[in-house]
């Protein structure tokens, strides 16, 4: 992929070959010696490598060349366009093959010479035995190492062909061979480790079919999802994926969103219900009106987000980064001084002291310290985005993990953001069924949303709304309509005291219900009031559990903000357990309240709907969005997105965020730990140079494997609540 824009051209090539931060770290040198190439960003997870460079200076054939000089492949544009680290088949043979086969030729060979010499000591078939395996170890390994050295980068490879080449020159040719066999068994399973980490987001993609039965001309044909247009009917049969975001117009099933929502129960769907590409489909036919493409269906900016998410670097990556590049240099120029001093001033032999730096430069290269973080970043990310928790980058990750406050909108966030009727009381002997049918007659024709709620109050008691004329809506008050040749008035108290309908006793009616942040609707004909009904936002079924399971992470701050009146607030908030109120607040008020958290000390997140909001959420150390599949502006806006309508996912993404920093941290001590105890133990003469290359190579794996567990869904309510 090319794109331009303004005085920059940049550039997205998928290369193969890339296990660690080593070759990176090549690549990246080799690229930025191109004339004209202002920045090289290299993502080793995700196999991808981003050139920014000035209009006309470079070639995309430049670029590839670049790479494959250094010893990687470039993957042919129409196949890296899918996912990153495409499937294993899909490569030629020897890209495939040839590691293990050498791999394999040199273990059988190192294992023929220690056998020959050992039989025949003094035969020369045990040392030509050697010298093939050495060459069969470093087969793959010497070409990248010649290749990295002449452009200036001393990356693995280059310090495993110096070690090899060193221990043959001072009469050691088993440590030649035998490094070289187990260097190359570390590859091996680095690689496959690391492909382990790519299909994360193979995964993802292959959520969606690439198939999709769609009506056409009277009949359904299969046609390529990338070819179904916004407005066709696409047909969905039972067990099958969905093709496409879309409404549903035909047909009732219960849908599995769970790759999309997170949400593990599955969804009943009726004409007129969203569905989304990627969801499963359960026991009934579906027709579906798809109205987005297919590279802009909801599971497509997900992908799209988590792949950016991906190649973003958290605070910790980038100090990891650094302390690499000054660690590096220092331990080969240690290594220098440790071959060249001793023998100098007469402390031991040259043999002996090349020895112990050749061991020192195997574990000179920081690949387990500088892969640890990336991988279990991404692994983190992925497992959240699998988790219905769309987290937008490494940094809001690592920050997410250490906030201390969360300031929630009351709207829609903390309660269902619709009106419901929770309380209907007939009046002075009135029969209540006759009132609430002469309320619906009247709210039948209104638009407001208060009369939606008393409209599907009825529906739910099986009552539908009845005829009325010369409808009239009172604008602040309520509305009027004659019914069964009687004006009846629905509207609230106001218009009621202004009417003089309302007595004493009903008074008390109405206060009591207010006093509970309840909105209240009177009915009444044109001498009394027949019928009072409780109008309320309810809270969400899971936010009081939510909330606990937040004071259980240790969340020692939770606010409510929101612009209803103090009354509302204070109802909803009692219901939740919420001491901390503000409300009657604007959008400026609300941001004012999360400036003023962070100003006391507190790493604030805020939880809105991403539209509203998005002030609030721009100024908390994190914003968090509800509800965002299928929203555009939410999944811009936040830095989190929980893509359900679900609460109960925040506490989850936390627990992501938490565990994988925890992960991160547990790898880089013991990526360090290990590099300083070889280190002594090198320059004491205690670690040879194969007991070098296990130590290195196997804390790489140690930490590609520990950074896996990330993925997992974390059984947060089991944890400490001390992130560390």
């Amino acid at each position: 992929m090319t794109e331009t824009q303004g005085t920059a051209t940049t550039c997205e090539l998928r290369v193969g070959g890339m296990d660690c931060a080593s070759c990176a770290a090549t690549v990246e040198r080799a690229l930025k010696q191109l004339d004209g190439v202002d920045s090289v960003d290299v993502d080793v997870v995700g196999g991808r490598v981003r050139v920014q460079y000035a209009p006309g200076t470079v070639e995309r054939a430049d670029l590839e060349g670049s790479i494959r000089r250094v010893g990687y492949h470039v993957e042919p544009p129409a196949r890296a366009a899918s996912a990153p680290g495409e499937p294993i088949a899909a490569r030629p043979f020897w890209v495939r093959r040839g590691r293990i086969v050498m791999t394999v030729a040199a273990g059988a060979l190192l294992a023929a010479g220690l056998l020959l010499q050992w039989i025949v000591p003094a035969h020369p078939a045990g040392l030509v035995a050697l010298a093939l395996s050495t060459i069969a170890g470093g087969w793959f390994v010497v070409p990248r190492g010649v290749r990295a050295a002449m452009s200036r980068a001393l990356d693995m490879n280059f310090l495993m062909s110096i070690a090899a080449v060193g221990a043959w020159l001072i009469g050691e040719p088993t440590e030649a061979a035998a490094t070289l066999f187990l260097f190359s068994i570390a590859e091996l399973l680095e690689s496959y480790s690391m492909d382990r980490a790519r299909h994360a987001i193979r995964a993802l993609m292959d959520l969606a079919p690439a198939v999709a039965r769609v009506r056409r001309a009277g009949d359904e044909v299969r046609v390529p999802v990338a070819d179904v247009a916004v407005g066709e009917i696409v047909v969905v049969r039972p067990g099958e994926k969905l093709p496409t975001d879309g409404e549903v117009v035909e047909g009732r099933s219960s849908v599995n969103e769970a790759p999309i929502t997170g949400e593990s129960m599955p969804v009943d769907k009726e004409p007129g219900s969203e569905v989304f590409a990627g969801a499963l489909n359960g026991q009934g036919v579906l027709a579906i009106r798809s109205t987005r493409p297919a590279d802009d269906t909801t599971l497509a900016r997900i992908i799209h987000a988590v792949e950016e998410a991906q190649a973003s670097r958290a605070p910790s990556q980038t100090f990891v980064d650094r302390f690499a590049r000054a660690y590096t240099p220092a331990v080969v120029v240690g290594a220098l001084l440790v071959a060249l001093v001793p023998p100098l001033v007469a402390a031991g032999a040259w043999e002996t002291w090349i020895y112990r730096a050749l061991a020192m430069l195997v574990v000179a290269c920081p690949c387990a310290l500088v892969i640890s973080t990336p991988v279990t970043i991404v692994s983190g990310l992925t497992g959240a985005a699998r988790a219905g928790v769309l987290v937008k980058g490494g940094a809001h990750l690592e920050n997410t993990a250490g906030i201390s406050a969360i300031a929630f909108d009351k709207t829609g966030t903390l309660t269902e953001g619709r009106p419901v009727v929770t309380d209907f009381i007939a009046l002075d002997g009135a029969n209540e069924a006759d009132a609430l049918r002469r309320a619906l007659a009247v709210e039948r024709h209104s638009e407001h949303p208060l009369a939606a709620a008393v409209l599907e109050y009825g529906r739910a008691r099986g009552m539908r709304p009845g005829a009325s004329t010369e409808f009239e809506a009172l604008p602040g008050r309520g509305a009027r309509a004659i019914v069964d040749g009687q004006p009846v008035f629905v509207g609230n108290k106001r218009m009621m005291d202004e009417m003089g309908l309302v007595s004493p006793d009903e008074r008390v009616v109405l206060d009591r219900l207010e006093a509970g942040g309840t909105t209240t609707v009177v009915v009444s004909d044109a001498h009394r009031a027949l019928a009072v009904l409780g109008i309320a936002d309810r809270p969400r079924a899971e936010a009081r559990a939510a909330l606990a399971s937040l004071r259980e992470l240790g969340i020692g701050r939770i606010v409510m903000v929101t612009g209803d009146d103090a009354g509302t607030a204070a109802a909803v908030a009692r219901a939740l357990g919420v001491t901390d109120v503000r409300a009657e607040l604007l959008p400026d008020d609300k941001v004012r309240v999360v400036r003023e958290l962070a100003a006391s000390g507190e790493r604030i997140a805020f939880v809105g709907d991403g539209v509203n909001d998005a002030p609030a959420l721009a100024a908390s150390t994190v914003g968090i969005a509800m509800g965002a599949a299928g929203t555009d502006v939410a999944l811009e806006t936040a830095d989190i997105a929980l893509m359900g309508d679900d609460l109960s996912k925040l506490p989850d993404a936390i627990g992501f965020a938490r565990r994988t920093m925890r992960i991160v941290r547990q790898n880089i001590v013991v990526a360090l730990g290990i590099k300083i105890v070889f280190v002594v133990l090198a320059v004491g003469g205690w670690a040879t140079l194969w007991m070098a290359v296990a130590a290195d190579m196997g804390a790489s794996l140690a930490v590609v494997l520990n950074g896996l567990r990330a993925m997992r869904n974390p059984a947060w309510r089991q944890r400490t609540r001390d992130i560390g």
